[in-house]
């Protein structure tokens, strides 16, 4: 069932495939005559060096005349062909770099579009194998098809052709063993298509968990699963191992199965060539040695493509299923597009209002269900609650990275999704438990909002932020290039330079999702200090476990199992005696 299954995939994916070099047409229409050009003059050798010898008829019978003008023929056809082959290699690689360049530019696009629903369902690795791993599958596959199918058809062509000018009957011998050949290499492409699926499969499925175990190794040390993670590692390169074992085994019986049918082409011209010398010999229409010695490497020149074609076939076999995956995560289906004349946000007052919003990650799985609250504008909201009560995906509504099931959430009034989300999130800063810093200086990751933030901007933020002191002592200060992720940084230190980032944009509404979750005591009160003069007229949603942190907030939410079960001050919910007041004491009670 799996092979049919990836056979059915095949012609599309091709067709996907010419899509994409369609672009390049007069490019590989001059690669094609380029082929034509190399393949004719390297036919054309054979038919020279026949004649020479024919100038060579015994001792002393030699045309010595003759044969010197032959070689200097040949040395120029040489030189020609070796221009040509130079020129097709150049057009092949330009067309086929290209080709993988648009592929790769056009995923990471689309991977841009995507919701996050699906970057949350999906590996890291397993999604960059698709769009480097699989596109240098397809390179490999698209260039083995140029420099060897578009030659390899033309010789064939071509050397017909020349067999036909010289023999008629041993051509058309030749034309009649022919199908072997093709017979032969299609049943076995037909064979190895879904082996090559499996393999390419089982390899993103390897890359997918190298990548994973890479960037969590201190956890792996930590609980000891050195031995634990080696052999799911090695069950996977097991299964590698084998699909790769079975796709190389079915199609390395193509060039076999080829050659033994091109070897029985070869001898049939031998014979039949020989007894036609013998025959005709000393006859006006004597079928010459030189005559035969070119046939004889034609059929040779005729033979050889068959064995190069039938491992280009294999090889785009693997091509085209490396081609499907990447496709795969060109064809998921992006995020919802703006509505038509949607509206940009704009003079944000930070008035937010949720209207019995209901949200679920699964639909057998209820999350949210009936939410309403209103905030004004330049109000402290904190949420707070336990574990997977559902605050991190309250956030993800207010940034639209998720749109509500039911009910409306609104900003200033509309319904965010009549606004354009770049607007939207554009009014909102975040600063999340999890940083991220990319590789670059640290005033680049600084400037990650504002570009075009002058120096003295970047300190005062950096100040505001209390990273202004050990972002001096860094080696080259704010010129210090960090590599991914923050390099040698702190957890802190990361911390510290993602709250500089917000601070030097300052939006009108905030997200600070445990904010200082990994900044020392000391270092978070001042912190705390510089969030209150930021937060100052501005709509600001605080998530914190520590509820130490949100005592000034003007309302807290306290979340349990989606709903919001409780509404108030720190000290009007300390009074009810409710969940947050057990909360609130279960943090400070011994």
């Amino acid at each position: 069932m799996k092979r049919s299954k990836a056979s059915r995939v095949a012609p599309g994916t091709f067709k996907r495939v010419l899509k994409a070099l369609a672009p390049y047409g007069l490019l590989i229409v001059l690669s094609l005559l380029s082929a034509a050009a190399t393949v004719a003059l390297s036919l054309y050798l054979p038919v020279q060096v026949g004649r020479a010898i024919d100038c060579i008829l015994g001792p002393g019978q030699v045309n010595f005349e003759a044969v010197s003008r032959i070689l200097l023929r040949i040395g120029g056809i040489a030189a020609l062909t070796a221009g040509f082959q130079w020129l097709g290699s150049v057009l092949n690689n330009r067309i086929c770099y290209q080709v993988v360049r648009d592929l790769r530019v056009q995923a990471f696009r689309k991977l841009q579009r995507l919701p996050l629903s699906y970057l949350d369902g999906q590996s890291v690795g397993s999604i960059a194998s698709r769009i480097i791993t699989d596109v240098d599958q397809l390179a490999d596959g698209l260039l083995l098809g140029f420099t060897q199918l578009f030659t390899g058809v033309i010789t064939i062509l071509g050397t017909l052709g020349f067999m036909l000018a010289i023999k008629p009957l041993i051509a058309l011998l030749v034309i009649l063993l022919t199908p072997l050949s093709f017979v032969v290499a299609k049943f076995i492409a037909s064979h190895t298509h879904s082996f090559f699926v499996e393999q390419s499969k089982t390899r993103a499925e390897q890359t997918a968990f190298v990548d994973e175990l890479l960037g969590n190794q201190k956890v792996v040390k930590a609980f000891g699963r050195e031995a634990r993670c080696v052999a799911d590692f090695d069950a996977i390169n097991d299964r590698l191992e084998e699909s790769s074992l079975k796709a190389i085994f079915y199609s390395s019986l193509t060039n076999p199965c080829t050659r033994f049918v091109n070897s029985l082409v070869y001898a049939a011209v031998v014979l039949s060539g020989a007894l036609l010398c013998v025959s005709t010999a000393g006859s006006p229409a004597a079928f010459t040695v030189g005559s035969l010695s070119a046939l004889l490497a034609y059929a040779n020149q005729y033979t050889k493509p068959f064995n190069e074609i039938s491992g280009v076939v294999t090889e785009f076999q693997n091509a085209l299923a490396c081609a499907a995956r990447t496709f795969q995560l060109m064809d998921e289906t992006p995020e919802l597009s703006d509505v038509p004349d949607a509206l940009r946000l704009e003079a944000v007052r930070g008035e937010v209002s949720l209207e019995q919003i209901s949200f679920s990650y699964s639909e057998d799985r209820p999350l949210i269900e009936g939410l309403s609250f209103r905030a004004k504008p330049g109000q402290r909201i904190a949420i707070v609650g336990p574990t997977g009560c559902g605050k991190t995906t309250l956030i993800n509504l207010l940034m639209r990275f998720y749109d509500v099931d039911r009910g409306a959430l609104r900003v200033d009034g509309t319904d965010i999704r009549q606004l354009t989300r770049g607007s939207l999130r554009a009014s909102y800063g975040m600063v999340l438990q999890e940083t991220w810093l990319r590789s670059g200086t640290i005033r680049e990751n600084l400037t990650l909002g504002r570009p075009e933030a002058t120096q003295e901007e970047v300190i005062a933020a950096c100040k505001a932020a209390h990273a202004h002191s050990f972002i001096q002592l860094l080696p080259q200060g704010y010129d210090t290039v960090i590599s991914e992720d923050g390099g040698s940084l702190s957890q802190g230190q990361k911390q510290l330079l993602c709250i500089a980032r917000i601070m030097l944009c300052l939006p009108p509404m905030l997200i600070l999702d445990e904010a200082t979750s990994s900044i020392d005591t000391r270092t978070e009160i001042q912190i705390q200090k510089a969030f209150a003069t930021m937060m100052q007229g501005r709509t600001s949603f605080i998530v914190a476990h520590r509820l130490s942190t949100i005592r000034e907030a003007d309302v807290i939410l306290v979340m349990r199992e989606g709903k919001v079960v409780e509404i108030g001050t720190h000290e009007s919910l300390l009074r009810q005696g409710g969940f947050y007041a057990r909360l609130y004491n279960s943090q400070f009670s011994n």
